[in-house]
């Protein structure tokens, strides 16, 4: 049993997808697809352009979706459609990923929306105000006591809950600082802030969370055609009005990962493959839980030896 998992921001790369759509087609007609719905070259950035450029909210989010929704589209001109998966996850938006994977979203509507979700997303807050920290070492609910410590009256939450060593903490700014000398004094191995531009996946956000409500309101969501696992529920749902609403909640709600995979394998699934950009959500599943098999599907080479290895068992 399969599921397919797509990454979130920081695994992007500039020459990210590129191969893929030299290789594939329908690869080449996706990124063509997500520069018209955009109105602009996103695919001449994401090859060409400044990692910095790139690394901008507003263009990681659509760019990380292109490169994930290419590699689907090479998967199934072998063979390998999203039904080879009995369900589908991604990390923050890389949902949006999973959801347009499955058909819940067109690939036209998935770029436009992530567009509105990184510029919303960067306005919320000003920049400076907010940051976000990665502890090592701790578990979630040390890491979540050491953000309600340093918090003080402002807001500081456990954001991402990544592995059972790997929590990120948001908020504002002297909050997180705060947060790394108390994760430091309760153990963690390391604390360290993260190079972003905004505090995501807290209280900070819920600006963007209302320009989310609006945007995925005037927005056709169908039946995905494989279960989508959510980040904040860490359950699968396939009813668009759940879907709906749950992301909406995931702008301001913690990304539930390590308990997503767990909940993953809980339901039979022994292998995850993780569509697009970079290796992260790979070793994130290692560290949950060592039985489940890996596999990453970000190049040409990677998408023939995947279909490969489904055509032989």
């Amino acid at each position: 049993m399969r599921a397919f998992v797509f990454p979130g921001q920081g695994a992007q790369t500039i020459g990210m997808g590129r191969d893929l759509a030299e290789a594939y087609p329908d690869a080449k007609a996706v990124f063509e697809e997500v520069d018209d719905a955009l109105g602009e070259k996103l695919s001449a950035l994401i090859w060409e352009g400044e990692q910095d450029a790139l690394t901008l909210t507003e263009n990681a989010q659509p760019a990380l979706m292109a490169t994930s929704l290419a590699a689907m589209a090479a998967l199934k001109s072998e063979g390998v459609g999203v039904e080879a998966a009995s369900f589908v996850a991604g990390h923050s938006l890389g949902e949006y990923s999973a959801l347009a994977a499955a058909g819940a979203f067109s690939v036209a509507d998935t770029a436009r929306l992530l567009r509105t979700r990184g510029l919303a997303m960067q306005k919320a807050v000003p920049v400076g105000v907010g940051a976000m920290a990665a502890l090592l070492g701790l578990d979630f609910e040390t890491a979540a006591a050491v953000a309600a410590e340093a918090a003080e009256g402002q807001v500081c939450q456990a954001a991402n809950d990544n592995d059972p060593g790997q929590v990120v903490v948001s908020g504002h700014r002297e909050a997180v600082e705060r947060a790394l000398d108390i994760a430091k004094a309760k153990g963690a191995k390391r604390a360290m802030l993260l190079p972003v531009s905004a505090p995501f996946h807290c209280a900070l956000m819920a600006p963007a969370a209302e320009v989310m409500n609006e945007a995925l309101g005037a927005v056709e969501i169908v039946t995905p055609k494989v279960p989508v696992v959510s980040n904040v529920r860490a359950a699968a749902t396939d009813d668009p009005d759940v879907i709906r609403s749950l992301l909406v909640e995931q702008v301001t709600g913690s990304v539930r990962w390590r308990e997503s995979v767990a909940y993953m394998g809980a339901q039979g699934v022994t292998e995850i493959w993780e569509i697009g950009a970079g290796k992260a959500l790979s070793g994130m599943v290692r560290r949950i839980d060592r039985a489940l098999a890996t596999r990453a599907v970000g190049a040409a080479a990677d998408v023939a030896a995947a279909a490969e290895a489904v055509q032989a068992g």
